[in-house]
């Protein structure tokens, strides 16, 4: 497994990799947006596979940064890939200097995210009809 950085558009890698997860499986429709121009995405490969992507890009606040997209292809799940992609985004995000990220999980995947750190804030929201949960994670290192 191989973890590649692309910090110029949507690679056509993600794009698939998204496309299966949030539009043929969970029915998203709005799911590419003017975001994934200037995003960073995160991919891990299974040899030439891409089996995970997510992306992430600067807040509104200084220091906080927005994880979004995280997919994992059914087949990979449940083997600490999504675990995996979060430290990588954590690790993209100090080494840019950012001290927090933050993301807007669905509510079925908030257990998820607790366990990775991440505690919930806000209201529960709604996209396209499933709730989400604003989550955030301090990346200042302890001691």
């Amino acid at each position: 497994m191989r973890i590649e950085i692309h910090e110029n558009g949507l690679p056509a890698a993600a794009r698939d990799v998204r496309e299966r997860v949030f539009i043929e499986e969970q029915g998203f429709q709005n799911e590419l947006d003017e975001i994934d121009d200037t995003a960073v995405h995160i991919l891990l490969y299974d040899g030439d596979r891409a089996v995970a992507t997510c992306r992430i890009f600067p807040g509104e606040e200084k220091g906080t940064y927005l994880l979004g997209r995280l997919a994992v292809r059914r087949e990979y799940r449940g083997k600490g890939i999504g675990s995996q992609m979060i430290r990588a985004a954590e690790d993209y995000v100090r080494a840019a200097g950012g001290e927090t990220l933050c993301l807007h999980s669905q509510c079925r995947a908030s257990g998820f995210y607790s366990r990775n750190g991440y505690t919930e804030y806000g209201e529960i929201g709604d996209e396209e009809g499933c709730p989400h949960i604003w989550m955030r994670k301090s990346l200042l290192r302890k001691g």
